[in-house]
């Protein structure tokens, strides 16, 4: 059915992504699928990490946390680094969907309130866009 799935995680809001993550190791393991985590840095410190060596060990340690965590065997990890990810995080992640060759997105989203009547959420604009089947999580 599926061959590979991407999870986008934000280092910085790890609390708010257990359902997302919860959903995505159960989907991976219902469907042996691997997993890959992908995370989105600047080039500049920020609150995660000093820089993108950093945030990539950071990121390899968290998912080795969440394989351990909920049995999967197949995981790996991918940061990609952008000049300002408030900006860039939507083409990044499309990005590194088609790098990954996700064909199955499993991400957190927010419920909606008063700013994405005005703006897209990060999550409604990837799912628009994006090649790969992409479960939004509240």
């Amino acid at each position: 059915m599926y061959t590979q799935m991407m999870i986008p995680v934000d280092l910085a809001h790890v609390e708010r992504l257990e359902k997302a993550l919860q959903t995505g190791a159960d989907l991976a393991k219902l469907y042996d699928l691997p997993v890959c985590y992908v995370g989105v840095t600047a080039d500049t410190p920020g609150a995660v990490a000093h820089n993108p060596n950093e945030y990539a060990k950071k990121l390899q340690a968290f998912g080795q946390a969440q394989a351990e965590k909920y049995g999967l065997n197949k995981f790996s990890t991918s940061g990609y680094v952008c000049n300002d990810p408030a900006v860039d995080l939507d083409k990044t992640l499309l990005k590194a969907a088609d790098e990954q060759g996700a064909d199955l997105v499993v991400m957190a989203s927010h419920v909606p309130g008063l700013v994405e009547h005005l703006f897209a959420s990060n999550a409604g604009y990837f799912a628009s866009y994006a090649k790969a089947s992409v479960l939004v999580v509240r």
